[in-house]
């Protein structure tokens, strides 16, 4: 057949990130491995730090299918996939292994089903990483240090509640407008994982890290329902294949600037607290967590905290 060749289709995928990043590697992976089990009738074009906008209205995009596909992390999700809130429970999973463990199992698979209903096709779960607290005013070693503190939060209801608990001031807003708002005072802090604060390049206008680990941080590749609707049996199963790779990918980066990290940016300047009293952190949000049991039922926490 001469002329397949010519019947090349071309979908966009986005991030909010650096290209040399956890993300970028996952989507770059993805945009390679789709053309490879496709051959080439499907190219992905992969578009960096914002350039189409924040996740919010990435995700806005993929749902409307003015855009085929996006990774973000979980922060703005709940807003179209409620149920993807429990997630976001600060010290729900153990580490990043257990973690993994619940996406990749039942539970998780369970989860990127809801997303069906709302117009798009999870993928698969990815990881953005374990959120790590960052501001320029003073070394954090317990929650009482963060009273007062102005720190910009993902557009997360979960998030915003959990840390309004611990007094912080919260202000959310969409990621590409963090850098500035650091730079300028108008917030005093930041969390996000490792990786983001390297791809971001946060150690240049903040001077403070604190290895708090307070929130295991998703990623979801999502792709519009009604263009993943068309492809054929098998161009499904390479979309789906091509995510699990993207997904080893960028488990691994987020792995290898974990390790790294804490060395790279003391070199560059930043100040970290290692030690965090985390059982202090528990403590201080038992109100919180109390009302969390309410909202999602003490038994579906318990299943991801005690899931082996």
């Amino acid at each position: 057949m001469g002329g397949a060749a010519l019947a090349q289709t071309t979908m966009r995928i986005s991030i909010s990130v650096a290209q040399n990043s956890h993300q970028g590697v996952a989507i770059d992976t993805f945009a390679r491995e789709v053309e490879k089990r496709t051959n080439g009738r499907y190219k992905v074009q992969p578009f960096y730090s914002g350039s189409l906008g924040g996740e919010r209205e990435s995700i806005e995009a993929v749902q409307l299918g003015t855009q085929e596909l996006t990774f973000t992390s979980t922060g703005p999700v709940p807003n179209f996939v409620p149920e993807t809130k429990i997630l976001d429970i600060p010290f729900l999973f153990r580490d990043k292994a257990h973690a993994r463990a619940v996406l990749d199992g039942p539970i998780g698979q369970e989860m990127l089903t809801k997303f069906d209903g709302k117009g798009m096709k999870a993928l698969a779960w990815g990881e953005n990483g374990v959120r790590h607290m960052t501001n320029s005013r003073r070394a954090v070693n317990a929650p009482e240090d963060l009273k007062g503190l102005k720190l910009r939060t993902m557009e997360n209801p979960v998030h915003v509640q959990a840390y309004k608990g611990l007094g912080i001031v919260t202000t959310p807003m969409a990621f590409p407008e963090v850098f500035t708002a650091l730079q300028q005072g108008t917030v005093d802090g930041q969390e996000n994982p490792l990786s983001v604060i390297m791809a971001a390049k946060f150690d240049q206008v903040q001077k403070h890290l604190s290895l708090t680990g307070h929130v295991y941080s998703p990623c979801v590749l999502l792709m519009n329902k009604a263009s993943f609707d068309k492809l054929s049996a098998a161009d499904k199963q390479a979309f789906a294949d091509a995510a699990k790779e993207a997904v080893k990918a960028n488990r691994a980066r987020v792995d290898e600037d974990d390790a790294k990290g804490v060395a790279e940016l003391r070199n560059k300047g930043m100040q970290v607290v290692e030690n965090v009293d985390k059982a202090k952190f528990v403590q201080v949000l038992a109100p919180v967590n109390a009302d969390f049991e309410k909202q999602f039922g003490k038994a579906n926490i318990d299943r991801i905290r005690n899931y082996k």
